[in-house]
């Protein structure tokens, strides 16, 4: 008690976060009861009847399950294996880098992107990709390739998703692995250089070591979301022509759950997404642990 009262003013700054956490976390989390009910919102949430594990059924029976899961899987998978190597590539070619001034530009090059909003990087996307008049088009027509209507053709789509949010998102995801490189010891570097390693050398036995528990730790909490694909970016990219490669869980649920105001199946669906999700953080947390060092627990 006695420390508390000497360290009052850090409970205080940790005091306002955690009372988020539970009021709009945690609290409703209370919210969840209705996937197990029919809510309406006359009744209420206590008094609407209960229907059991009826929308689970609803979901797992429908003609769409396989291809959601399906799509959500391979554009989770995809993103992870194309967007979790590039922001550690990136990290360990910007540490090689001695020019401060062009370090400084490439750093900022790459971080620029993650700060335009969904909307615009959709937009700056589809007017890229446009038929006749995008830029991509215009290349293609001067190459004399054929005109493509990418965002209408479906073995398209997951490759432009993926891609266009790597080179969003790479330049400051990779801050976290330079903040790492930043700590490992100079002297490290100066006995690898007297003993006539070469800068590949250096980043296999330095650079890699050092990021490799921070990198570990990322790709469980990445595991961890992998049916969480975000829901916005895909919804500005949808379209009916490419729908049956874009339709995934959230969109499923934004188009069936809540523009028909079946919230209790909504939220059946995205319990059910939650679950799994938290199944597959538990199982590569024990897999980490049991192959590693590291782990969240």
């Amino acid at each position: 008690m006695t420390k508390m009262k000497r360290s009052w003013e850090l409970y205080l700054l940790v005091f306002l976060p955690v009372l988020y956490l539970i009021i709009f976390k945690y609290i409703p989390m209370g919210g969840v009861i209705i996937a197990f009910k029919q809510y309406n919102v006359i009744d209420g949430i206590l008094n609407s009847p209960w229907v059991g594990f009826r929308h689970f059924q609803t979901f797992f029976e429908s003609p769409n399950f396989w291809l959601l899961i399906k799509n959500t899987l391979l554009i989770s998978l995809y993103s992870l294996a194309a967007g979790f190597p590039v922001p550690i590539i990136l990290a360990l070619a910007l540490n090689e880098i001695r020019n401060g001034l062009f370090k400084r530009s490439v750093q900022m090059v790459t971080y620029a992107p993650h700060f335009i909003s969904t909307v615009i990087m959709v937009s700056i996307v589809i007017l890229m990709l446009t038929p006749h008049v995008g830029v991509v088009e215009r290349l293609m027509g001067f190459l004399g390739l054929p005109a493509t209507n990418f965002m209408g053709l479906p073995q398209f789509f997951k490759s432009i998703y993926v891609w266009s949010g790597v080179w969003q998102d790479m330049g400051y995801a990779s801050i976290i692995y330079i903040a790492a490189l930043s700590g490992v010891d100079p002297s490290l570097y100066e006995a690898a250089r007297m003993d006539g390693a070469s800068r590949l050398r250096k980043i296999m036995h330095i650079d890699i070591p050092a990021i490799i528990p921070i990198s570990i730790i990322l790709l469980i909490l990445n595991m961890g979301g992998l049916l969480s694909v975000g829901f916005e970016k895909i919804f500005l990219m949808q379209n009916p022509l490419n729908v049956s490669a874009s339709e995934v869980i959230s969109t499923y649920v934004y188009k069936v759950g809540l523009l028909g105001a079946n919230f209790s199946f909504a939220t059946a669906v995205g319990l059910f997404n939650s679950v799994v999700n938290l199944m597959l953080l538990i199982l590569v947390n024990q897999i980490a642990r049991k192959t590693s060092e590291t782990s969240l627990w």
